[in-house]
This record gives C-alpha cells, sequence and structure tokens, in this order.
C-alpha cells in the first residue's frame, strides 16, 4: 500500500470515528432535549371566586388576584387534598375542602355542637360541614356535606337517628338513590349522593354525603343516636 493511500485510508477512518462519537453524543442528549420538550405546563388558571379565602389560608399575598404561585400553591393543596382538577383554580370544590382542612383538627373548637357524653352528629349548615363525637372525642370526620336549599332546609336543632336503610330509594323524587341512609327528622336523611356536592346547589333537606363517606358513617351511628342541626346555609 502507498503512503498516499495509506494516508487517505486512515483519514476516513478518523472520520468515521469523529461521525459516531458526534452521533453518540447527540444521542446523550436527547432525553435531556425530550424532558424540556414535554415539561409539565405553567399553572394558568385564572382569579377564582374563593381566591382571597385560599390566598389567606395558603399564607399567599393576599390580593384577591391570581398569581403563578398562587396558582401553584392552590393546586399543591387541591392534589394534597385530592380535589380534581388539581388546577389551581379557586372553585367551590376548592373552598370547601378547605373549610374541611381546617376544621380537621378541632372541628367543634367554637363549641357550637353540644358534647354531652353519648354519640351525636353535628351538622354545621354555616360551614357545610357535619362531624361525630361522643363528648370531645371525634368519631367521624369532619366532612363535607351538601344541606337542604332554599325553600327546603335542613331543620335545625334535635334529632335523632330513628331508621337505617342501605339501599333506599326515594319514594317522593323520582326514585333518586339514596344510599346508607339513616333519618333522623320527618324523611331528612343523612345519604351517599352519586353525583358532585360541589355543584352549587342544595338537597331537598337531606344532609348529602359522598357516597364512601356516607358508606363509613353508617357504619359509625345507630338507631337513637343524636343529630343536632345549626346555622344557616350559604344562599338560603
Amino acid at each position: 500500500m502507498s503512503v498516499d493511500h495509506a494516508a487517505r485510508a486512515d483519514l476516513r477512518r478518523r472520520a468515521r470515528a469523529a461521525a459516531l462519537a458526534l452521533a453518540a453524543w447527540a444521542g446523550a442528549l436527547t432525553p435531556w432535549s425530550g424532558d424540556v420538550a414535554h415539561a409539565a405546563p405553567a399553572c394558568r388558571a385564572g382569579t377564582g371566586p374563593y381566591q382571597w379565602q385560599l390566598e389567606a389560608y395558603l399564607h399567599r399575598p393576599q390580593d384577591g388576584r391570581q398569581s403563578p404561585a398562587d396558582c401553584e400553591a392552590i393546586a399543591a393543596f387541591q392534589r394534597k387534598e385530592a380535589v380534581e382538577p388539581a388546577d389551581g383554580y379557586a372553585g367551590l370544590a376548592t373552598y370547601r375542602s378547605m373549610l374541611v382542612a381546617q376544621a380537621r383538627e378541632n372541628p367543634n373548637a367554637a363549641g357550637t355542637c353540644p358534647a354531652p357524653a353519648r354519640k351525636v352528629a353535628c351538622v354545621d349548615l354555616g360551614r357545610q360541614l357535619m362531624w361525630v363525637q361522643h363528648g370531645a372525642r371525634v368519631l367521624f370526620g369532619p366532612t363535607a356535606v351538601r344541606t337542604g336549599r332554599a325553600g327546603q332546609v335542613t331543620r335545625t336543632g334535635w334529632h335523632k337517628v330513628y331508621w337505617k336503610h342501605k339501599d333506599h330509594v326515594s319514594t317522593l323524587y323520582d326514585n333518586a338513590p339514596m344510599p346508607y341512609a339513616q333519618f333522623f327528622s320527618g324523611g331528612q336523611a343523612f345519604h351517599g349522593h352519586p353525583g358532585n356536592l360541589f355543584d352549587g346547589g342544595g338537597s331537598a333537606g337531606c344532609v348529602n354525603l359522598t357516597v364512601a363517606d356516607a358508606r363509613r358513617l353508617w357504619s359509625v351511628l345507630a338507631v337513637g343516636d343524636g343529630v343536632y342541626a345549626w346555622g344557616r346555609k350559604p344562599g338560603t
């Protein structure tokens, strides 16, 4: 092999090696480039009707206007409390979940629900919460509820669970399902609501819970247990 031919062959080998090295370098960059291309979008939800309240609860600057940092903080709270969608919008479901979170440590901090030495289901119409306590000990909740709308309000004062029917269907309202129904006042009952508790509406007087919460409450209350409701549902 001539010197010129050997030199050209060496140049070709060097070129191939350089091309392979360049391809390997480009391949090493591809995952990083893909990560950037598929990064989570910025939180872009606008100002919600409960912006001010969520800002206060989350210790954000309280101006009633959404910011990217507000949005991220609200979305993180929504993920923690299993609020869907966790998009950072301060809507009714997020606000109501905030009330539950605020009350979780001591729902009866204000002492508005009597605490005798027996089991009592407490229904706070103003905060749209309920829990069960025995004296100062909380046995269930607090959890969000949906109570009676204007003209069909949930009755306040003392009541007592008088009948339980796990698979009840309403005889008054188009055979509406009332799973885990526990009646306490003239047809008004605790029961599961298969729909959205946070649609802005109200019940026909019953205390609606999620079906999962109604199932848990079923095992806590018994016929004869006390029920105490007070306050006023917002908008009634």
